[in-house]
Formats: structure tokens, C-alpha cells, sequence
């Protein structure tokens, strides 16, 4: 966790927002002063009035009243104003820190969290902070201003009333605190529970067709209204908490003012104090107050304002899982070599590459094959940059990957991962992920090549037609067309394939192959696949096993060994 946690971790978010933050203070200042003015003032008139003025001697004191009623308006709307959108720009700011976060974890590490409780966290979380910038901050300020002003005031009509209110002051400011911890801890439950339900649901909707083939539905059900009770109970317990805080705080509003009324009276009793100030003094002491009630208002809300900040500032702050530091230019020549690599995943984990010296040159089709677990899909996580490795090092031409900029590695390496996603949007908009600006002459050379083309322009709307969410639209095999077209169009001097033609019927994947085969003279082709259609036509199959290369050569060549791979060809009935 980051050192700033919690609340205070909001604060450095403000650097650079100071003229907005200085109007949303002064507005706040404002809008509270004009307040505790109109009350006063009228306090005052009512005073007068009673001491027996004619309308006639109160009529400056009247337009002064105007005065301050009108400004309580104006000034509120500009408080609201100034602080929404200073707490609406700072919010934008959260969610793109938020992406951020998200992205310096990924792909190998998000949090260990769910798609809702990330999106929970995107929304609600960063939304609910809309409550510390817009209602907190400025208000704090005016709190600590305003009453100080009030007691002032009621220190020069008589110094007793002004220390009979302070210690209501301080005690209705401090009510929220000492159940801060409690606030705290009940909110930190509450925002957990909300996370895990809509983590929960997100699932279930999107396991809806598996959950009914195999009749869970009810006990899908089941589990969302447990969870959705668990949220209510805890919601109850804040509420439960907040509400005895309120009571507290409404009581001792109440009972100061009392006291300086009783104090006044006591005062007029005793001639002390002319009668027309016992008014003002009631409406001062209640103005005083008013400020720091509406400041625990908000402080309700601190237990729920530090676990939501907690939450997001463990993400705004994750420390990025691969350092993008290099500045080397696009390498000339693009052999791969990987030299003596080791890998593992986590600080004591056993070794997924041991020592792996690989060598691919350009131009070469290699395929890669050995049981789960073997370290074939860390080999293209390397390659990626997914994760670097743990000792020795990987390089294109002579240029370590590391010292690579990642878009520019990106750039030169096109990827066809084994699960596919597909965006709610157009299937011309999918294939043009990578390259955002192709022509649609391009993006149809890419769809032909991936056979690709023809079911597209046999939909209703063609290359237009939306792919619906995660491409649920599409079948698996069109799904995995399109990726195909996506990774060509980039034409990238590498091509990663992970299991690229598993949806692939056999007439699509052969026509594919010679799509490769026509293009393979200028790009490096690294597969996986479990299909021995696809990887029979490389020109080096590399058997791994337990981060080991075993055996390398041609199919023909690793038959004839009759080693692990032909045993391996063998055992799976020619499915590897």
C-alpha cells in the first residue's frame, strides 16, 4: 500500500487545481458567512422589535437582512458549483489513475479481482470520492472559519455565553470521530460486500448459458440474494451507527443553543445584558453550530470516503509490473534469440524455463510443443513482455527486449492469444485494433488472408456489423478469424499464434496455412497448437518439457528419432 493512504492519499490529487480549490473555500466561507450573518441579523431585528422599535427605525436594518438573504442563494449555488466541478475534474483524473493501475498490473496480475468488482471499483469507488472533494475540503475550512467568527461575536456581547458554546462546538465536531475506527471498519465491509456482489453478478450473467445447461440457476439465485443480504446486513450496521451519530449530534446542537438562551435570560434577568441581544445571541449560538453540523454530515460518510480511497489508491499507486525505461530504435535484423533464460512465477516458485538457449531466425515458422506446464506459453509471455525474465536475457537482433520501448515491441510483434475478445463494436473496428487508421482496402486484404472475408460480407451489415459483447454475435471459429485478421493487418515482422486455429475447421485451417505460407517469407512465425495439421508444415518444432528444449528439428526429422515427440504423436493419436 502506498505510504498516503487512505483520505490524506486524496490530497496530493489537488496539485494543480489550486485556483479551483481557493473558489471552492472561499465560496464555501461564503455561503456559511452569509448564513450565520442572515441569522444573526435577524436575531438582531427580532430583538429590537421586542425592545419596543417601530418598523420605521428598523427599516436599514431590513435591507441588511435583504441583503444577507440574497447573497445565502447566490453564494450556495456558486459553492456548488466551484466544488463540483473541481470534485468532477479530480474524479476524471481518479479513474484515468484507476486505468492506469489496472494497466501497469496486467495482463498477469489484476488484483486478484473479479471484471465487477474492478468495474464496482471504477465507478462507485471513484464516484463516492465526489463526497470528500465537493462536501469536505472546502467545508472543513468554513467549519474552523465560521464558528470562530460566531464566538467572537458573542464574546463582545458577553464573554460567558462564548465559553458556555465552545465546548458544544468541539463536542458536536468531534461526535463522528470517536466512532471513526467503527465508521471505518463498517465501511470497509460495506464497499467489500458491494464489490463482491456485483463481482458475483457480472459472472453469473456471463456464465448464464453454462449455469443453465447444467440446472444451477436456482442455486445461482441462491447465491446472489446471500450476497445481497450480506450487503443489506452490513448496510443496516452503518446506517444503525450513522444514525445514532446523528442523533448525538442534532442533541447536542439543541442543547447549546438552549444554553446561551437560558444564559441570556439569566443575563437580561439580571440586568447584564439588554434584552434585544438575547435574539441575536440564540441566533449566533445556532449559526455557530450550524457549520460544524452540516461538516459531520459529511464525516458520516468517512467510513465508507477511507475504504473506497484505500481501494483506489492500492490500484492508483501499483508500482508497474514491467518497467517501460528503453529507448533503443527498431532493431534491422530480427533473429530471435533467447540466452540462457530462467523463469518463475512469484518470489519461491520452481523455475517454468531453465537455462533455455533458443535461436529463431527471420523468416523461420517454429512450432512449439510439450504437455501443460512445459513453458510453452511463457515463452510468448516473455516474448511479449507479459513479464521479464528472471535471469539471462531475450533478444531481437541485438537489442535486449528490455531495452526496447514496449510500444515499440509492440509494434513489431502481432499476437493471436487463445482466448479471443472481441469489443462491442463493428467487426471493421475489432480487425482495426492494432491499426487504427488502416484503410478499408487493408482490413479486407488482412480478412482475406485470416478467410475472413466472405462470412463478413454475407452479414447484413458487413464489415459494419456490431460484434456484440466479447463478440457473442459471432461463432468461435468467426471470432477467431477476426483475431487473425487483427494480428495481420499489423503486418508486424513477428506473429505469435497461441492455439490460433483451435476453432478453426479443417478446410478454414488449410487455407489459413497457405495464407502463412505466402507470408512467412518476411515474418518470423512462432505457434502453439495441440493440432498436428498446424505444426507438421514448420520449419523447426521445438519439444519442451519442464522448461527444457528435448528435441528440435522438422516433423519428418523428429519421427524419424523415434524419441519423446514421436512417442508424444503417438500417445495423442495426432493431437498434441
Amino acid at each position: 500500500m502506498h505510504n498516503n493512504k487512505g483520505i490524506l492519499g486524496l490530497i496530493p490529487l489537488l496539485k494543480g487545481h489550486y485556483a479551483l480549490l481557493t473558489f471552492t473555500v472561499l465560496s464555501g466561507i461564503l455561503s456559511q458567512g452569509g448564513t450565520l450573518a442572515a441569522l444573526a441579523m435577524g436575531g438582531w431585528i427580532a430583538g429590537k422589535a421586542i425592545s419596543g422599535k417601530s418598523l420605521h427605525n428598523l427599516a436599514a436594518d431590513f435591507i441588511c437582512f435583504a441583503f444577507f438573504i440574497l447573497i445565502v442563494p447566490l453564494s450556495r449555488w456558486w459553492q456548488s458549483h466551484i466544488s463540483h466541478k473541481l470534485a468532477f475534474t479530480l474524479i476524471e483524473s481518479l479513474r484515468i489513475g484507476i486505468y492506469d493501475g489496472i494497466e501497469r498490473a496486467a495482463p498477469n496480475f489484476i488484483f486478484g479481482k473479479r471484471i465487477g468488482e474492478l468495474a464496482s471499483l471504477a465507478t462507485s469507488d471513484a464516484e463516492l470520492m465526489e463526497h470528500f472533494y465537493a462536501h469536505t475540503v472546502a467545508d472543513y475550512v468554513g467549519a474552523i472559519v465560521i464558528p470562530l467568527i460566531g464566538l467572537c461575536v458573542l464574546f463582545v456581547l458577553h464573554p460567558i455565553m462564548a465559553i458556555a458554546l465552545l465546548p458544544f462546538l468541539i463536542f458536536v465536531g468531534s461526535i463522528p470521530y470517536w466512532l471513526g475506527k467503527k465508521a471505518e471498519e463498517q465501511g470497509k465491509i460495506v464497499m467489500d460486500k458491494l464489490g463482491k456482489l456485483n463481482g458475483e453478478t457480472v459472472e453469473i450473467i456471463q456464465g448464464q448459458k453454462d449455469i443453465i445447461i447444467f440446472g444451477r440457476s436456482q442455486d445461482a439465485f441462491n447465491c446472489l440474494m446471500k450476497l445481497s443480504e450480506e450487503l443489506v446486513s452490513a448496510q443496516r450496521r452503518y446506517g444503525s451507527r450513522a444514525g445514532m451519530e446523528q442523533a448525538m449530534i442534532n442533541g447536542s446542537t439543541a442543547l447549546g443553543v438552549i444554553c446561551v438562551a437560558w444564559i441570556g435570560v439569566k443575563l437580561f434577568s439580571e440586568g447584564i445584558l439588554d434584552f434585544a441581544f438575547v435574539p441575536l445571541a440564540i441566533m449566533l449560538a445556532g449559526g455557530a453550530l450550524t457549520p460544524i453540523v452540516e461538516v459531520t454530515q459529511t464525516a458520516r460518510k468517512l467510513g465508507e470516503l477511507k475504504a473506497g480511497a484505500s481501494r483506489i489508491l492500492t490500484i492508483f499507486h501499483q508500482k508497474p509490473k514491467i518497467m517501460d525505461q528503453g529507448n533503443a530504435p527498431i532493431p534491422k535484423e530480427k533473429t530471435i534469440c533467447f540466452d540462457k533464460v530462467c523463469f518463475h512465477y512469484g518470489n519461491n516458485g520452481d523455475d517454468v524455463l531453465r537455462k533455455l538457449d533458443l535461436t529463431i531466425s527471420s523468416g523461420e515458422t517454429v512450432a512449439l510443443v510439450g504437455h501443460s506446464g512445459a513453458g510453452k506459453s511463457t515463452i510468448i509471455n516473455l516474448l511479449l513482455r507479459f513479464c521479464d525474465v528472471t535471469s539471462g536475457e531475450i533478444r531481437i537482433g541485438n537489442c535486449d527486449l528490455r531495452d526496447l520501448p514496449l510500444a515499440t515491441l509492440r509494434k513489431l510483434i502481432a499476437y493471436v492469444p487463445q482466448d479471443i475478445h472481441l469489443f462491442n463494436e463493428t467487426i471493421l473496428d475489432n480487425i482495426r485494433l492494432g491499426k487504427p487508421n488502416a484503410l478499408l482496402e487493408e482490413v479486407e486484404e488482412a480478412a482475406k488472408l485470416a478467410k475472413a472475408h466472405d462470412f463478413i460480407m454475407a452479414l447484413p451489415q458487413g464489415y459494419n456489423t456490431v460484434c456484440g459483447v466479447a463478440g457473442v454475435r459471432l461463432s468461435g471459429g468467426q471470432k477467431q478469424r477476426i483475431a487473425i485478421a487483427r494480428a495481420l493487418l499489423m503486418k508486424s515482422p513477428i506473429l505469435l499464434l497461441d492455439e490460433a486455429f483451435s476453432h478453426l475447421d479443417n478446410e478454414s485451417e488449410r487455407d489459413f496455412q497457405d495464407a502463412l505460407s505466402a507470408i512467412n517469407h518476411h515474418c518470423t512465425i512462432i505457434l502453439i497448437s495441440h493440432r498436428l495439421s498446424s505444426i507438421r508444415t514448420a520449419d523447426c518444432i521445438l519439444l519442451l518439457d519442464k522448461g527444457k528444449i528435448i528435441e528440435r528439428g522438422s516433423h519428418k526429422a523428429l519421427l524419424q528419432l523415434h524419441g519423446a515427440y514421436a512417442q508424444l504423436i503417438v500417445s495423442k493419436e495426432k493431437t498434441i
